[in-house]
C-alpha cells in the first residue's frame, strides 16, 4: 500500500529518532593541552593549573562532559614536541591546544626551525581529525633586532596557513602582572591559571560547537546512507 506524504515524514522521523541518539549521549569530546611548564602547572600544587582551570570554564559553559587532558610537559620545545607526538594522542584527541616554541625563544632558537615544528604538530593533529588551536608566544627583546618581530610572527602566519584558530598569546593578561605570576615572573600561578582559562574559554567553546556541527552532518550523512527508500 502507498504511504501517504505524512506517513513517509513520520517513519523517517521514527528511523532518525532509532539511529541517532541524543546529543547528551553522544561521546564526550577530547580537549588535549599539548605545551611546556606554562600550561603544565609549573610549581602549582594540584588542581590549580591551567586545564583544572578550564575544565571548569567548559562545566560553566555547559560542557561539563569534555575530558580535558593535559600532556604539557615543563622543559619541552617544538622539537621535542615534535617527538612525542605519538604519546600525546595515544587517548585520542578532538580538539589540540597548542602551546609550544617559549622554550625555543628563550633558546635563540631559529624562527624558522620553530615554525617548522609546530606546523608538523599542526599538521599531524589534523590528520588525526582534531581541530586545532594554536597559543602563540612572543619573545623578549633578543641582542639581534630581527629575531624578535621574526619569532613573533611565527604564530599568526602558521595559523593562516593552516587555517586553524588562533590564540595570539597564550600569557595574555597574565605576564609582567605579579597577581597573576609566580616569582620568577614567566609561570603563571593559580590565578593566572584562572585569568589565561577565562580568556581561552570562549575560542575553546567555538571550537567544541565546530566539532559538533561536524559530527551531526557525518550523523545526517549516514542516516541519508542508510535510510529507507518509499
Amino acid at each position: 500500500m502507498a504511504m501517504s506524504g505524512s506517513s513517509r515524514l513520520l517513519a523517517a522521523c521514527l528511523f532518525v529518532s532509532l539511529c541517532f541518539p541524543l546529543a547528551a549521549e553522544a561521546q564526550p569530546k577530547r580537549v588535549v593541552i599539548y605545551g611546556d611548564s606554562l600550561a603544565s602547572g609549573f610549581n602549582l600544587p594540584e588542581g590549580t593549573d591551567f586545564a583544572w582551570a578550564l575544565r571548569k570554564q567548559l562545566y560553566r559553559r555547559g560542557r561539563g562532559d569534555t575530558l580535558v587532558m593535559n600532556t604539557s610537559r615543563a622543559g619541552d620545545t617544538t622539537g621535542v614536541g615534535v617527538d612525542r607526538l605519538p604519546l600525546a594522542f595515544s587517548g585520542g584527541a578532538d580538539l589540540v591546544i597548542v602551546e609550544l616554541g617559549g622554550n625555543d625563544m628563550l633558546g635563540g632558537e631559529d624562527p624558522r626551525v620553530v615554525y617548522r615544528n609546530l606546523d608538523t604538530i599542526v599538521r599531524q593533529s589534523k590528520a588525526q581529525g582534531a581541530r586545532v588551536i594554536v597559543a602563540g608566544m612572543v619573545s623578549t627583546p633578543k641582542r639581534d633586532p630581527t629575531y624578535k618581530p621574526r619569532f613573533d610572527a611565527v604564530y599568526p602566519a602558521l595559523a593562516a596557513r593552516q587555517r586553524v584558530a588562533l590564540y595570539p598569546f597564550f600569557l595574555d593578561g597574565a605576564f609582567g602582572d605579579r597577581r597573576y605570576m609566580q616569582s620568577d615572573g614567566e609561570h603563571p600561578n593559580a590565578a593566572g591559571s584562572d585569568l589565561i582559562a577565562a580568556k581561552i574559554a570562549p575560542m575553546v567553546e567555538r571550537e567544541l560547537r565546530a566539532l559538533d556541527r561536524r559530527d551531526n552532518m557525518r550523523g545526517m550523512r549516514g542516516f541519508y546512507a542508510r535510510a529507507p527508500r518509499y
